[in-house]
Formats: C-alpha cells, sequence, structure tokens
C-alpha cells in the first residue's frame, strides 16, 4: 500500500538527462553552492548539559588499518517502564546538528525514543570517503574530474555486520529498548544504505526511512538486483521515500560549472532518473506485507534534505511536531550529494 504526499509536476521533468542537468545548473562560481566537505560539527546537544535526555557517548574500532566509529546514544532522562524504540541515524555527525534542545523535549513529551547517532570518530560534518565505503553494496568505478577511472565502495554489508553485532548490543547495554520498535534513517548514500539493507536483512529494523537515495550510483543497476531478490522473497516493512521536489524536478540548484570535480559529479548523478525515488515508491508499494509512504518536499534540494527528512521522521515516527517546512540554520542545509 502507497501512502502518498507529491505536488503534481509536468511530464517533461520526469526526463531530465545529463544535457539537462547540467544546463540547470549553470552559474558563476561565485554564486555556486557546493558542500564544503571540511564543515565542522561545531557545539551540538551532544556537548550540552541533560534536559531531556542525557548523551552517552563509545567508539568502536574494526579493520586493518583500524577505522574508528563514534555512536552517540541520547536516552529520555525521565524514562518509561517499558522498553522505549529505537531511531538509528546514519552520518550520525551531521544528525546531531539538527536536533536542538526544543525538539528533544518534544521527542520526550511523546513516544520518547532512544536516539543512536552513528558517526565517525572526527570532527567533521560529513566524511565522504568513509561513508561512500560503508553506505554502497557494491564497488563503483567512475572517471574523476581529470577523467581517469576510480573505484570506490562496497562496504555495506560489512557495516551493517558491524551495527548488528557491535552497535545495537552496545546501546541496549546502555538503554532499554524495545527491539520489535526499531528504525533507521538515511539520507543520500545514506538513503541507499537504507535501502540496501531492506533488500538484503529486512528484519534488522521494522521502519525504514530513505531521504533521497543516491539511487544513481553504480548506474542503479545492482540496486535493481537487489530489490528484484527482495520482491521475489519479502518480509513485512514499513518504508518512507522521501524526495525534495526540486530533486525531482532535476533541478541541482546553483553548481560552479568551471570545476571539473562539479560536472563529474553532475555527469555521474545522471544514472538514474530525478523521479527515481517516486517511482521506487510505486513499485515497492505492491510488494505484499510492504507498507509504503512517500514525501516529497516541495522546493527542497539535494543538500537541505537532511535535516528536513530526519526532522518529518521525528514527527512520522514518535509524534513529534513537525518542523519539517520551518526554515533551517545554514550549517545543516549546505547542497550535497
Amino acid at each position: 500500500m502507497l501512502s502518498c504526499l507529491i505536488p503534481s509536476f509536468s511530464p517533461w521533468l520526469r526526463a531530465v538527462g545529463v544535457v539537462a542537468a547540467l544546463g540547470m545548473v549553470a552559474a558563476a562560481p561565485a554564486a555556486a553552492q557546493q558542500r564544503n566537505p571540511l564543515q565542522k560539527v561545531g557545539e551540538t546537544v551532544l556537548d550540552q548539559p541533560a534536559q531531556s535526555y542525557r548523551f552517552e557517548r563509545f567508539v568502536i574500532e574494526s579493520g586493518a588499518p583500524a577505522r574508528r566509529w563514534r555512536v552517540n546514544v541520547g536516552v529520555p532522562t525521565h524514562t518509561a517502564a517499558k522498553a522505549a524504540p529505537v531511531l538509528y541515524m546514519l552520518d550520525g555527525n551531521a544528525a546531531a546538528m539538527v536536533f536542538d534542545q526544543a525538539m528533544l523535549a518534544d521527542l520526550a513529551a511523546h513516544a520518547a525514543p532512544v536516539l543512536v547517532f552513528i558517526g565517525y570518530d572526527n570532527d567533521l560534518r560529513i566524511d565522504s570517503p568513509a561513508r561512500t565505503i560503508d553506505y554502497t553494496a557494491w564497488v563503483d568505478t567512475a572517471d574523476d574530474e581529470n577523467g581517469a577511472p576510480q573505484s570506490s565502495g562496497g562496504g555495506a554489508q560489512a557495516f551493517l555486520e558491524m551495527i548488528q553485532t557491535r552497535i545495537k548490543p552496545e546501546v541496549e547495554r546502555r538503554a532499554r529498548v524495545d527491539a520489535g520498535q526499531q528504525s533507521l534513517w538515511g539520507h543520500s548514500l545514506g538513503g541507499l544504505f537504507v535501502l540496501s539493507t531492506l533488500y538484503t536483512q529486512p528484519t534488522a529494523f521494522q521502519n525504514y526511512v530513505s531521504a533521497s537515495p543516491s539511487l544513481w550510483w553504480s548506474q542503479g543497476a545492482p540496486q535493481g538486483v537487489m530489490e528484484h531478490h527482495f520482491v521475489a522473497k519479502p518480509s513485512p516493512a514499513n518504508v518512507w521515500l522521501m524526495l525534495g521536489g526540486d530533486e525531482r524536478s532535476g533541478n541541482r540548484g546553483v553548481r560552479d560549472l568551471t570545476n571539473p570535480r562539479v560536472v563529474a559529479h553532475l555527469r555521474r548523478i545522471a544514472g538514474a532518473t530525478p523521479d527515481a525515488a517516486y517511482t521506487l515508491s510505486q513499485r515497492l508499494a505492491k510488494v505484499p506485507g510492504v507498507q509504503v509512504t512517500y514525501r516529497e518536499f516541495p522546493g527542497l534540494g539535494h543538500g537541505p534534505m537532511l535535516p528536513a527528512s530526519l526532522k518529518a521522521t521525528l514527527a512520522a515516527l514518535y509524534g513529534a511536531a513537525d518542523r519539517s517546512t520551518a526554515p533551517a540554520g545554514t550549517a545543516t542545509d549546505a547542497t550535497s550529494d
């Protein structure tokens, strides 16, 4: 079953290709809106004195050479006698920047979920190289800004195993969680990871929130194979697919087309049609036992969808006020893909 909140678009907008995408983003460098890959987190609710939530932190180390994941766990200060639902959030550093004390108080007054921010053990808002490894289920090879082929990704299975075997048990040691009310939220490549998790281990969570998923990764072909296997042997799940209206129209905002890295990336993301997430929601809605909600955010591009989708998730899952349409600060609205 598909629940859908979506404005209407002219049919031509669904056929935006490489040429159109590049044409819509042409602009002078001074007006460009590229994400700053070195943006720092700064102070968040994780660093503030406990009010409605208290936060604990632990670090997971794995591999050789060692990689480190920083996990912050938010537990309501006035915990109920029963086990609480739990929300696992990817890009945990960036996700923490979305919250403020008013939002936490609102959550605590409603379903009071345990909040789990899965990030990397550094002060970057977004760690692009690390998330590219962890959030993608297969290796992708694409030309870089110099036209040289570069391969990356393929670590999603190992990352999911770590969540299941190392992160979840540690969270459950620190908070009383309801194993039957586990949710996973991710944006962009994180949204892609949410979908690959649904397809490969659908019982790992009950609620899957995929915001602006990067369905263009590796031209989308392997993702289609995984979807096919899931459809052939489905498992009950609740799925939310969220997309910015500017994303669906093919409008990628103002970009610096004198930057070879930007041009290379725009060509790469043309591997999926702008409305791929919408059409995916229609396909999944036909799968027995899968409840699908598609929500579109008019006027929002890819970067602003991170905070908007996370705020919408808190409202949809836990009854908090929906702040997704309220103006957000520039720190969390930087354009990213």
